[in-house]
């Protein structure tokens, strides 16, 4: 039960709940358990006093001629100035069930009890439609007969008393509640004080400062949570450093290509230039677009597989296979412009063992990018033609399809194997047209489907060794989609 509701959640407002409501619900269950407690305490005084009193009446009884006798003044004299609260009322019956004196009608003792002789019992019981305590006992006669000696009074003065008893111990508890209640109001501010304080803290920061929080500087049950914001601002700064830098390479390579245009675009406009030069100037403006496009292109195509990183990536059954092949005609046009020999090499589409569980837009963005980047770095000419191999190796022991795509180009130094799926990275003594995203591109991808990328020498020993990109996928379709 929350006694106080809220729109949004307090944690303040959370635990003063848990804390005042067993408080406050445990209060009435603590007062009546103290009346009980009360009237068993105030009732043994006067149980003790009623006792005492069956004893005197009980004494007495005397057997007068073999008679049994009552000195009825005496005894009447004693229990009236006995009490001047209570009624106090008394009984004795002769074994016949004639009263010997007290009150005729008073109701006797249940006959399932055992007759006691000497022994006072107590009871509950109603007398003219009075609740009365009675206590009870059997006087033996001479003859051997049993003789009923009752006294009974009614609960007053044990109600006064037992209410007396309960003012002494529930006032002062009303000074105590509210005092305990601002006390642990009090103990709450002071406890979540460190969580204000590091908020404030928080808020003072500057919006460029991403440093880690002091751990040691809150309590011990906040660490876990300042550590895991540390985590966050680790990460986010990493995020933000990638991005500037992404943002700078991006900057930098598409200023050369517009740099390129507007340079071109000048030359265009002089007044001394002839239809050849013009010519000229628009051939380079031209490919300048089209560098400037390709940038674009690529920049956009590692958003998007950085986006798809982001959240979760579609898989469904693809035929890499046909996704190779499909990549190859695409590129082929390009290939023979720059005479080079560009095919395929593997299983063909419809074999089970190049089915793959992925993402086909991805795929085939990952088989696009490596034959790119292939076609950009593979010399070629009439008398030594460059070769590109797209090739797909099932390896079944291991359950997985190997990727490959080779070349006959200069090769990619051990040294930079790693560096070259930087975003923008070129190896140097390079002069070729590209943004250096292409193989970051296939990176990430690749990440998303579980897959190794490895980078070797395609002829280790010739000149040049020409590259084989391997891309290794374990995330087989399973045989149940196959069929």
């Amino acid at each position: 039960m929350r006694l106080f509701q809220r729109e949004q959640r307090s944690l303040f407002g959370e635990i003063l709940d848990w804390m005042l409501t067993p408080l406050l619900l445990l209060w009435p269950v603590s007062l009546a358990l103290t009346w009980v407690v009360a009237q068993s305490i105030a009732a043994k005084p006067f149980d003790r006093a009623l006792e005492h009193n069956v004893h005197l009446l009980a004494q007495r009884v005397a057997a007068q001629d073999q008679q049994p006798g009552f000195d009825m003044p005496r005894a009447e004299r004693s229990f009236q100035a006995a009490d001047d609260t209570d009624q106090v009322f008394h009984q004795v019956r002769a074994p016949k069930g004639d009263t010997l004196g007290g009150e005729r009608d008073m109701p006797a003792p249940p006959d399932t009890e055992p007759h006691l002789v000497g022994e006072v019992r107590l009871r509950d019981d109603v007398f003219r439609d009075l609740p009365v305590r009675v206590g009870h006992t059997w006087v033996a006669l001479p003859g051997g007969d049993l003789l009923l000696v009752q006294v009974a009074e009614t609960r007053d003065k044990r109600s006064v008393l037992a209410t007396e008893i309960i003012k002494g111990v529930m006032l002062p508890q009303f000074v105590i509640l509210p005092l305990a209640v601002l006390l642990v109001w009090l103990a709450l501010v002071r406890g979540i004080k460190p969580l204000s304080q590091l908020e404030e803290r928080i808020r003072a920061r500057r919006p460029d400062d991403l440093s880690p929080l002091d751990e040691k500087a809150v309590p011990l049950e906040v660490a876990p949570l300042v550590s895991s914001v540390n985590d966050l601002l680790t990460r986010l700064k990493e995020s933000i450093s990638l991005q500037k830098r992404f943002l700078a390479g991006a900057a930098h390579q598409l200023k050369t290509p517009l740099a390129g245009l507007r340079m071109q675009a000048d030359l265009a406009q002089r007044e001394d230039t002839n239809a050849q030069a013009l010519k000229q100037s628009l051939k380079q403006i031209g490919r300048a677009s089209m560098r400037a496009t390709h940038t674009v292109n690529q920049l956009l195509s590692l958003a998007r597989a950085e986006a798809s990183g982001a959240t979760v990536v579609a898989l469904q059954g693809c035929d890499l296979a046909e996704i190779t092949q499909e990549a190859v005609l695409e590129l082929l046009p390009r290939a023979l412009d720059k005479r080079i020999d560009l095919g395929y090499d593997g299983p063909e589409p419809g074999d089970p063992a190049v089915r793959l569980h992925g993402n086909r837009t991805l795929l085939k963005e990952i088989v696009v990018n490596l034959l790119d980047n292939a076609l950009n770095y593979t010399p070629s000419s009439a008398e030594q033609p460059g070769v590109i191999t797209a090739r797909l190796v099932p390896d079944a022991s291991a359950q997985a399809l190997v990727l490959q795509v080779e070349d006959t180009g200069p090769g990619i130094p051990a040294s930079e194997r790693e560096l070259v799926f930087q975003p923008f990275y070129r190896a140097l003594g390079t002069n070729v047209d590209g943004s250096g995203l292409g193989l970051s591109i296939v990176r990430e991808i690749a990440r998303q489907h579980g897959a190794e990328i490895r980078i070797d020498e395609a002829h280790p020993g010739a000149t040049p060794p020409g590259t084989r990109i391997s891309v290794r996928f374990t995330a087989r379709e399973p045989a149940a989609a196959i069929a």
